[in-house]
């Protein structure tokens, strides 16, 4: 999820901190590639006709299929990509995670009777709500990258504050992902769209963290005040405070803790509990591991036993593009 809003909050209040740009442009670059967040895209996307991509056996191949193709496309293109797998998710994301089973189980009894009234439209709508990334989907798409010589780490907790440690100790570019709290977790540049196919025609939205601060005017951690406030996976926001009115309460009060004691905490809502703190904390010193220790390298692909594992193990039937007959550098 994110940061609710923040993608508009940066467009309206700091609109020099983000640009368009095109993939050709980043020639040379290495990027993090949130994992998690690049399945979940393959995994909703559906063929024409409203149904899930698979292989003749019925095994669901999206993720593998989109994997496949679009770390083709960067590389291609002259990027060095790696991928951050998530971990386990932080204590504080539980009140998250239970938010969405609740959604899941409504989804599913939505499916249900749109099933039973034969709706195709809701059909879709409700099923791209039960997608789920697996650790199943994750070991696949790993094989995958590893003989397509791709590196890739498993983040001990969240896949973008470990792409983020890696931005900031200038092992990488940028983060590659969707969600905007990768800029909360200080990564210095955030690309959104990277990972979209060419047939979305999007192009690629780059944020520059240094910006987005000089022109809102607040340093990291008055920033990340304000993703609280907006709200974030870890914990809810004051009720009745929107973008506007955070942006303006945390440059007059520089904290959550001077905003709490001159608000009108009648009109203004609190949560009953509210670890704000514990938020922050996460968001300043996130578990990931020692980048020091990281060694990114990217290898001569195993051309054969790419082949054995698409064609043969999942049913694909491709041409291996000219990269993959080149050897690594």
């Amino acid at each position: 999820m994110g940061i609710h809003g923040l993608s508009k909050v940066i467009g309206d209040h700091a609109p020099s901190g983000s640009k368009e740009n095109e993939i050709k442009n980043y020639f040379g670059r290495k990027i993090a590639i949130d994992a998690s967040m690049s399945i979940y895209q393959f995994l909703i996307a559906v063929r024409s006709d409203g149904s899930q991509l698979t292989n003749e056996a019925g095994e669901i191949t999206s993720h593998l299929m989109g994997m496949f193709y679009r770390t083709i496309r960067m590389v291609e293109n002259g990027i060095k990509p790696v991928y951050v797998f998530d971990g386990k998710p932080p204590h504080m994301k539980s009140g998250e995670l239970a938010k969405r089973r609740e959604r899941r189980e409504e989804a599913q009894k939505g499916l249900t009777e749109a099933e039973e009234a034969g709706d195709a439209e809701s059909m879709e709508k409700f099923s791209r709500r039960l997608v789920k990334v697996t650790p199943e989907h994750n070991a696949e798409c790993k094989t995958l990258l590893k003989l397509m010589g791709i590196p890739y780490l498993d983040a001990p907790c969240e896949a973008e504050a470990q792409c983020a440690a890696l931005v900031k100790a200038g092992k990488v570019y940028a983060t590659g992902t969707e969600d905007m709290d990768a800029l909360t977790f200080g990564s210095t540049v955030l690309l959104r769209h990277l990972t979209f196919s060419e047939a979305r025609k999007s192009p690629i939205q780059e944020f520059y963290l240094d910006r987005i601060l000089n022109e809102l005017e607040l340093s990291q951690d008055e920033f990340i005040d304000l993703c609280i406030l907006l709200g974030c996976d870890y914990c809810d926001s004051i009720k009745g405070i929107g973008p506007k009115r955070a942006i303006e309460l945390i440059k007059q009060h520089k904290s959550i803790e001077e905003i709490v004691k001159h608000i009108d905490t009648k009109k203004y809502i609190l949560p009953e509990e509210w670890p704000y703190q514990e938020a922050r904390e996460l968001f300043k010193n996130p578990e990931v591991l020692n980048v020091e220790d990281v060694e990114l390298k990217w290898e001569t692909p195993n051309e054969e036993e790419l082949l054995k594992f698409l064609v043969q193990e999942k049913g694909f039937r491709i041409k291996i593009p000219r990269y993959l007959m080149v050897t690594a550098k």
